[in-house]
């Protein structure tokens, strides 16, 4: 098992400058590398872009490539190897991705071909895979990086770590500070029990960021917004500054500082919230999102990736993986928000506006975003989306209630939908309450 350590570094004045260094001398391989490949395409030669392909090029031209104009030496070991090997192997992870995505092989966005880096607008970074990096023996507060030395840090990184293999070290710097990644591997744990909360359904929002089929509501604090005019002051004043000045870099940290404390505060309100589910409920459902779809509406985009729906669905399978909690991702066309809970009608329209959810049929009067987490619970739990013999999401008949039988018995195939064992039915649900 693969997992991320990241923790933040305090250098001294010197090393900040080797740091810098170490980023500069990565762009600088990065750049020169891309130059090269565009050289071969342009002489229309068979551009030869892996890994270990760039590799031997760079050791075979570096002599002539990094040189002092000053003195007209070689100025490259003034750095360690890692950092020219690092930018390089971004390089071809670049070109493979604009390859595949040409060839229709890669998910996602279509992606172009790779452009220099800019000292301006890059995030400076580099990384260490080989040699004598990583831990410090008795210096917990510490880490060693090669051509740097000894760089202290703001937290115990050994007993993060514990004791668990160190395969690679990320440097870089955000928001004015340096912090450092390590991937460790650590051993396989046995599977745990779940707990034993009983199940849940979640439906995201903008305007409360998650309402519970229990009732429980997490606010959303709206990262962004609440702090929308600090950053529309703070590149107002960038803006006024000459290009190139020492002041214009102060105002440049500052606004980056501001952007690290939006992301910082959103971060810190997914993990409590994920943790917290994956401890408490053995049994969690959620909606597939089409977050794509859903930030096209400009006058949601910003409220919507603000929430970070996609992130907080990241969090939720990886933590439930190590809690035992078992996740039901309901499809996307399921109309949960339009189903009464009570007697299972489906509304034909339902506009944004309305916030409370009132039935025809059964004269339910329900809030509307508990209503849908209380239709995405049962969807989670019922037995036809548990097993290959299952229906659909669309679990409606002629006469527009929800029906308890499936109406097709092969499994779907959308990527998207989680394949889940039988043996929980909708006799099993439980309510909580936190």
């Amino acid at each position: 098992m693969l997992e991320a350590v990241k923790v933040a570094l305090d250098p001294t004045p010197r090393q900040e400058r080797l740091l810098e260094s170490h980023a500069g001398a990565a762009r600088f391989a990065y750049n020169a590398g891309l130059a090269h490949v565009k050289a071969m395409l342009e002489r229309q030669e068979k551009p030869e872009w892996s890994y270990y392909a760039l590799r031997r090029w760079w050791n075979a031209n570096k002599d002539a490539l990094a040189v002092s104009m000053e003195t007209g030496k070689p100025w490259w070991p003034e750095n360690s190897k890692e950092s020219y090997n690092s930018g390089l192997e971004s390089l071809a992870d670049a070109l493979k991705n604009f390859s595949k995505s040409r060839k229709g092989q890669r998910k996602g966005r279509r992606m172009g071909f790779p452009r220099f880096k800019s000292k301006d607008r890059a995030v400076p970074g580099f990384a260490y895979t080989t040699g004598s990096f990583g831990l410090i023996d008795c210096d917990p507060y510490a880490l060693r990086l090669p051509k740097i030395g000894r760089v202290h840090c703001m937290e115990n990184v050994s007993k993060r770590v514990d004791g668990a293999k160190v395969l690679r070290m990320s440097v870089s710097k955000r928001g004015g500070r340096w912090q450092a990644s390590l991937t460790v591997e650590r051993a396989d744990l046995p599977v745990p029990s779940p707990p034993k909360g009983g199940s849940v359904g979640i439906d995201l929002g903008v305007k409360e960021l998650a309402t519970l089929s229990d009732g429980t509501i997490i606010h959303n604090p709206h990262a962004l917004k609440s702090n929308l005019g600090r950053l529309k002051k703070a590149q107002r004043n960038l803006s006024r500054k000459r290009k190139g000045s020492n002041r214009r870099r102060e105002a440049r940290t500052r606004v980056a500082r501001l952007h690290a404390r939006v992301a910082d505060l959103r971060r810190d309100l997914l993990d409590k919230t994920t943790t917290m589910l994956a401890r408490a409920y053995a049994d969690i459902s959620i909606e597939d999102l089409n977050v794509a779809g859903m930030v096209r509406n400009h006058r949601l985009a910003r409220s919507v990736e603000d929430a970070a729906f996609a992130e907080f669905r990241r969090q939720l399978e990886y933590k439930t993986a190590r809690t035992g909690a078992r996740l039901h991702v309901i499809d996307r066309w399921h109309p949960s928000s339009k189903t009464c809970s009570n007697c299972g009608t489906v509304k034909a329209k339902l506009s944004l506006s309305e916030r409370v959810y009132h039935c025809e049929e059964c004269g339910l009067v329900i809030d509307r975003d508990l209503n849908a987490a209380i239709n995405i619970q049962v969807a989670g739990s019922a037995p036809e989306t548990l097993n290959a013999r299952g229906g659909s999401g669309k679990r409606t008949d002629a006469s527009r209630r929800a029906t308890r039988h499936p109406v097709k018995r092969e499994p779907s195939d959308g990527v998207s939908r989680v394949s889940l064992g039988a043996g929980l039915g909708n006799e099993a649900m439980q309510m909580t309450s936190l």
